[in-house]
C-alpha cells in the first residue's frame, strides 16, 4: 500500500460509506508485531511483508517515501504528558497522527481540539478498544463507525485512517475497515513504553528508537510515556540528523 499524504486522503477517502458484508474473509485473530529481523534498509522484514500481504485492503506497517519516518502515538487515556508532547511537535514542526479511543475524545476535548487545531492528523482506534476479530461484523461496524460518526459530530473532523485496537485483526476485519472508508495503519516499530510504572531509562529509550531508525517508518508511541515525553525533540533531531523527514 502507498501510504497517502493527508491532503490526498481527503480526496480519495471521502465520505464513509457503510460497510458491506466482509464474511466471506478469514476471521482468525492475529496479533501484529514488527518482528526484530530486518532487511538491509533496516525496515522490519515482518512490517515489509504484512505491507505485501494486505495492500489490498489499504492496510500497511510502512510508508511508501523512504525518506520519511512517522510518528503516531496511541491514545486511550490522559497521564499528563500530551501537552508536553504537542509543544515539543509544535517546536520541531512536526506533524504526528493521533489514534484515539472513544474515551479520550469524550473525555480530552480540550487536547483533541488542539491536535485537530496544530494540524496533526487523527486516526480511529475503536470506540471501546475492543479486539475487532472477536466481534461480529455488525459489532465491528459500530466499534469503527460510531467513533468515526461522533469525532465528526463533535469535532467537525473525518477520521481517514484506522488502528486496530490491541494490534489484533484478521482479513475480514481489514476488509470491514476498508470497507468503512478507512486505511488501517499498523506500525514498524514500537517499544515497551506503556507501562507507566516501569518506564524505560531515557537513554536507553533514545538508542533504540535511534537505531532503529529506517525508510518509511511508522513509529507507535503512546503519550503516556514520562520518557516518550522526556525525550522526544532528541528524537526528532536524531532522525533528521540521519537524513530523514519526519
Amino acid at each position: 500500500m502507498k501510504f497517502i499524504a493527508p491532503a490526498a486522503a481527503a480526496a480519495i477517502f471521502a465520505a464513509a460509506m457503510p460497510c458491506a458484508s466482509v464474511y466471506a474473509y478469514d476471521n482468525t485473530l492475529i496479533g501484529y508485531g514488527q518482528g526484530t529481523a530486518v532487511n538491509e534498509k533496516n525496515q522490519p522484514c515482518d512490517a515489509v511483508s504484512f505491507g505485501q500481504r494486505y495492500c489490498d485492503f489499504d492496510a500497511c506497517a510502512l510508508s511508501d517515501d523512504e525518506n520519511r519516518i512517522i510518528i503516531t502515538f496511541d491514545q486511550g487515556y490522559e497521564n499528563g504528558y500530551t501537552a508536553q508532547i504537542l509543544d515539543t511537535l509544535k517546536e520541531k514542526n512536526v506533524t504526528a497522527i493521533f489514534f484515539l479511543t472513544g474515551d479520550y475524545a469524550k473525555s480530552e476535548h480540550e487536547l483533541v481540539q488542539r491536535m485537530i487545531d496544530e494540524g496533526h492528523i487523527i486516526g480511529n482506534h475503536g470506540m471501546t478498544h475492543a479486539s475487532l476479530p472477536k466481534l461480529s461484523e455488525s459489532e465491528a461496524e459500530e466499534e469503527i463507525m460510531s467513533l468515526h460518526n461522533y469525532v465528526l459530530d463533535e469535532y467537525g473532523y473525518e477520521m481517514k485512517f484506522f488502528r486496530c485496537p490491541c494490534g489484533e485483526y484478521s482479513e475480514q476485519t481489514l476488509a470491514a475497515a476498508n470497507k468503512c472508508g478507512y486505511a488501517t495503519l499498523f506500525w514498524s516499530f514500537a517499544y515497551v513504553d506503556w507501562i507507566t510504572d516501569n518506564q524505560p531509562d531515557p537513554n536507553i529509550g533514545l538508542d533504540k528508537l535511534s537505531k532503529s531508525a529506517h525508510g518509511g517508518e511508522i513509529l507507535l508511541l503512546h503519550s503516556v510515556s514520562s520518557t516518550n515525553a522526556q525525550i522526544l525533540g532528541d528524537v526528532i533531531d536524531d532522525f533528521r540528523a540521519q537524513g530523514f523527514t519526519v
